[in-house]
């Protein structure tokens, strides 16, 4: 098979379409599908190929004008969220492509329920919405230090043991609305092992220039690496579907991780059936009045 074709299949075997028996488990992190004696060394190449598949097919998204695509990726530290982001999107026109990166809500953002910052920046037609964490962090990192559930001020009556279940429930919801609406969802959980972040985390410390690139939070947040583990895969049972699936990418090794992501972005894109829209034959006939005037000059 085609080294690439081969690619393009790759991502089907770390997707999620229906959580219920999934377990984080039985994805290794430093898994590669057997590729990594054989394609590590065309690894760039076979990434430029499929960023440049990619492109005309944003080009035809575009012009399209029904279909959006919103990709959520979701990960620890280190995993390497921004880098693939970075890679796979490059070829892109920037124009048809927005990253929103979701931090620690504003008093504003807090003034208002959890999705109401991800909703104003919900792609358009035609376009690429990116969120780089997304509202998932509300039965992440909120789940875990109940002190910013406390900030959202919620009435007390509301926080109960049922939370996390109601907010698994509602996102659910939202994601069946918008994939009615034209917008297909694509989510990537970046699976990192506890010993590669390590070694990222050193790399960060001994490298000067990625000195900046380090946090004294990410490493006390190692402190609650297994609650972490048992969030995610709650998070992914809970809210993967057809629809809005859930693909655990193995994050070890970036080469393969960014090819993943790649293969499932241009599998997704292809499955639209996307194309260019057909001219009125009146418009035809200025096309060839147009260019009668041009070769006249």
């Amino acid at each position: 098979m085609n080294p690439l074709k081969r690619v393009l299949k790759i991502a089907d075997q770390y997707r999620i379409d229906d959580g219920k028996k999934f377990r984080l488990k039985q994805v290794d992190p430093a898994d590669t599908a057997g590729l990594k004696s054989e394609l590590k060394g065309e690894a760039q190449t076979l990434l430029q190929q499929s960023v440049q598949h990619l492109a005309d097919l944003q080009q035809k998204l575009y012009a399209d004008d029904r279909w959006a695509v919103l990709l959520i990726f979701q990960a620890l530290d280190a995993a390497g969220k921004d880098g693939t982001i970075k890679h796979v999107m490059s070829g892109l026109n920037p124009q048809g492509v927005e990253v929103h990166s979701f931090k620690a809500p504003s008093p504003e953002e807090l003034d208002h329920d959890y999705l109401w910052r991800s909703t104003r920046v919900l792609p358009e037609r035609g376009r690429i919405g990116i969120f780089n964490r997304s509202y998932y962090e509300e039965t992440l990192v909120v789940r875990i230090h109940h002190q910013i559930l406390e900030a959202e001020k919620l009435p007390p009556q509301l926080v109960t043991n049922h939370i996390w279940k109601e907010r698994f429930a509602d996102i659910s919801a939202f994601e069946r609305y918008l994939s009615r609406n034209g917008i297909v969802i694509l989510k990537f959980f970046l699976h990192l092992s506890k010993d590669e972040q390590k070694k990222r985390f050193l790399e960060r410390l001994d490298t000067p220039d990625k000195n900046w690139k380090f946090s004294a939070a990410d490493i006390r947040e190692r402190e609650f690496w297994n609650h972490y583990q048992d969030a995610y895969e709650d998070m992914i049972r809970h809210t993967a579907a057809a629809h809005a699936p859930w693909y655990v990418v193995p994050a070890d090794n970036k080469w393969f991780t960014r090819l993943v992501v790649a293969a499932a972005v241009t599998d997704a894109l292809r499955s639209l059936k996307l194309k260019y829209p057909t001219v009125p034959a009146d418009m035809k006939d200025q096309l060839k009045d147009a260019r009668k005037l041009l070769l006249k000059e």
